[in-house]
């Protein structure tokens, strides 16, 4: 063989060396694959049944947006079974309001990013639900072959948050907006009014005598009237949105389709309307008014707070001097408000540095002109206006609460001041003291009486309590209080007769043992026929219920024979004496002074 020969002989083995190892190779690297496939599809095969088992809320959807996966804790959230959504198209889950979001999702994640963001999912029957989804890329073999979907329900988060915003907008018994509603809506109706310079108005309205229905028929039934309340005012403004209850029986309301504040005076004429019909409550029919402040905005836009503490102020000044009305708003209301707090102010100063004391006003007898008692009256003695009647500062002390420390000291004071004339050897006569409702409703008032006629060591015959009419209005509890105090020897008498409780049925049933006629009436019994037939009335009325009369305000003469003509027993006022201090009044005892009175009458009948 010769070279030549050889050498290509040579070639042609390397030649085929070369194949077959390259054949094998082939051979082996088909081998690997198909093993890689294998265990790649073992893998998928044990990942697909962990997510099929899985408690986490998973979903596998391929690159053409098809329902590969699912795991079973998200199938009773679509109300369906595995079989139903293995195949379907992701659009077919999703609710309509998200079908455009879901794409968005789907394609973004498909490019490698990952999102966060909730939306509607739709269940087999229809049913929006509301869902959490967090989705990443699906790889397989080193490539995107589509996404993975975590899902959390929202539905029940929702809910509770829906309740939490209800609880923190909403009035839970009646529906209405709350007060947090009620001043962002009018903060953000402030602000569009003061844009296009509209008119805004603010009432405030509360119930009269809303404590009373709660006392006399229960709680459950003012809780019934609270909600027709309620009723009526949306029948009346259906923009509930506009409307709120506060707190208790108070309710405030908007409205800004006005030009004159004599148009908006109309509108809350309308709402009071809607209680001229008697509430049912229970098989129990009542019959309810309302107070309302109205406040009104045009040319200066306060702030929300500042608009509604209008109609508030509105509302109190009414309620002063009455109520079932409607009151407009007046800047001057505002210093009168500055002026009761320090008005309240100066009065707990007073208690401190002692600047009450009480003066006092004889009675007398109208047949005999005899004195017979006297009542204390307290005064304040300012150390800048000088002697302060209470018709200025009780009203005051009332509101304040101040009238209960106040009314204590009186009593103790009186029966104080009492007990020391008759240890000086003096006459002794009964002091009649005032007794605000305040504390007739406090519950150891009986008892507190008594710690005071024993600490003063006063008898219990020598203190007379007058009462108001308004006190009757809960006739049982009434009952068993004085019943109480009569028990102790307390006298009891009834102020201001004829001006309060319209019912005299009360006079049968309280143990009471005189009533005194108010001065409204004794004033002009000389000119007015009608103040005569009162008057006479009363006095009659009150003997045939062996009921004493006293006469109070009494000024002049003509007064005093009428009241005799008519045996009223006592009197008291000016035409007697005026209030006294109490050295004058120990002086008056001391010469035991009288009126009088018979030579009067005496004179008069000789002269007919």
């Amino acid at each position: 063989m010769d070279h030549w020969s050889a050498a290509a002989l040579a070639a042609a083995v390397m030649a085929a060396l070369l194949l077959g190892t390259s054949a094998v190779f082939l051979v082996l690297l088909r081998r690997e694959r198909q093993r890689s496939r294998t265990i790649a599809g073992a893998v998928d095969s044990d990942w697909i049944n962990l997510l099929r088992e899985s408690p986490i809320s998973l979903t596998i959807i391929n690159s053409n947006g098809i329902v590969e996966n699912i795991s079973r804790q998200l199938l009773p959230l679509l109300g369906t079974s595995s079989d139903r959504v293995f195949g379907l198209h992701f659009r077919d889950i999703i609710h309509a309001d998200s079908a455009g979001q879901a794409a968005s999702i789907f394609a973004r994640t498909l490019r490698g990013e990952k999102c966060v963001e909730d939306v509607k999912l739709l269940r087999a029957d229809g049913e929006a639900i509301e869902a959490h989804v967090e989705t990443s890329p699906y790889m397989r073999e080193g490539a995107i072959a589509g996404i993975v979907v975590f899902t959390q329900d929202q539905s029940d988060q929702k809910r509770s948050m829906e309740r939490i915003r209800y609880m923190a907008y909403y009035d839970d018994m009646t529906g209405l907006p709350n007060r947090r509603f009620f001043m962002n809506r009018l903060t953000e109706r402030l602000h569009a009014a003061a844009q296009s310079e509209n008119r805004v108005a603010v009432w405030y309205m509360d119930i009269d005598r809303f404590k009373l229905i709660n006392a006399s028929y229960g709680r459950d039934y003012g809780d019934m009237l609270l909600l027709q309340v309620a009723e009526r005012l949306t029948r009346w403004f259906p923009d509930s949105s506009n409307i709120a209850r506060v707190e208790g029986d108070e309710f405030v309301g908007m409205f800004a389709d006005f030009e004159r504040e004599d148009q908006a005076i109309r509108q809350i004429e309308g709402l009071m309307k809607q209680f001229e019909t008697p509430f049912e409550l229970g098989g129990v029919t009542v019959h309810v008014t309302v107070s309302v402040g109205l406040a009104t905005c045009s040319s200066d836009y306060p702030d929300a707070n500042a608009l509604l503490k209008r109609a508030d102020t509105a509302l109190h000044r009414l309620k002063e001097n009455g109520r079932n009305g409607c009151l407009l708003y007046d800047p001057a209301f505002e210093h009168t408000a500055i002026n009761k707090l320090t008005l309240q102010h100066e009065l707990m100063e007073a208690m401190s540095r002692r600047q009450f004391l009480l003066y006092y006003q004889p009675q007398y007898d109208l047949r005999s002109g005899r004195l017979v008692g006297f009542e204390a009256l307290i005064r304040w003695r300012h150390p800048e206006r000088g002697m302060v009647p209470p018709s200025h500062f009780i009203p005051a002390a009332e509101e304040s609460g101040l009238i209960m420390a106040l009314g204590d000291w009186v009593l103790l004071e009186a029966c104080r001041q009492s007990r020391a004339w008759q240890r000086a050897g003096l006459p002794a006569y009964p002091i009649s003291v005032n007794l605000s409702i305040r504390q007739f409703a406090q519950p150891n008032l009986v008892g507190r009486i008594a710690e005071i006629l024993d600490e003063t060591g006063l008898a219990a015959p020598y203190l007379k309590l007058e009462i108001t009419e308004s006190i009757a209005m809960d006739v049982e509890r009434a009952t068993a209080i004085l019943e109480s105090l009569s028990d102790l020897g307390v006298g009891i008498s009834v102020d201001d007769f004829g001006t309060g409780y319209s019912s005299f049925s009360y006079l049968k049933r309280l143990p009471i043992d005189s009533l005194k006629i108010d001065r409204s009436f004794v004033r002009d019994i000389h000119q007015d026929p009608n103040d005569r037939a009162i008057v006479a009335a009363i006095i009659a009325m009150a003997h045939n219920l062996q009921i004493g009369v006293i006469a109070e305000g009494v000024e002049t003469e003509e007064q005093v024979l009428f009241l005799q003509e008519h045996a009223c027993d006592e009197m008291q006022g000016y035409y007697g004496s005026p209030p006294l201090p109490a050295e004058e009044a120990g002086a008056m005892l001391n010469r035991d002074h009288g009126l009088s009175i018979s030579d009067l009458h005496n004179n008069n009948a000789a002269a007919l």
